[in-house]
């Protein structure tokens, strides 16, 4: 199994379990995501080709935050951190 498979398969594992716990459906899911039904069950099926968008409005229905860490995030944190954009937003 690919690595991209086996990601999107906990993944799908993950939101169902968040899901199930919260007590909604899949369409209620959908629903507060603004996403299909369709969209929810390939989630949770682990479908690799799901848009990026659908996927985080539903993680972000259920409350999952994705974070990203490498052996220099600290050193990209303080870098973005340190720049002038950094403050317009």
């Amino acid at each position: 199994m690919s690595d991209l498979k086996q990601f999107m398969r906990k993944l799908g594992d993950l939101v169902r379990f968040h899901r199930r716990k919260a007590a909604l459906t899949q369409m209620q899911l959908g629903d507060l995501a603004g996403v299909g039904k369709t969209t929810v069950y390939d989630i949770e099926k682990g479908k690799p080709s799901v848009q990026i968008n659908s996927l985080f409005a539903v993680l972000n229905a259920l409350n999952i935050q994705i974070k990203l860490s490498g052996p220099f995030t600290a050193a990209f944190n303080e870098l973005v951190a340190d720049s002038p954009e950094a403050d317009e937003e």
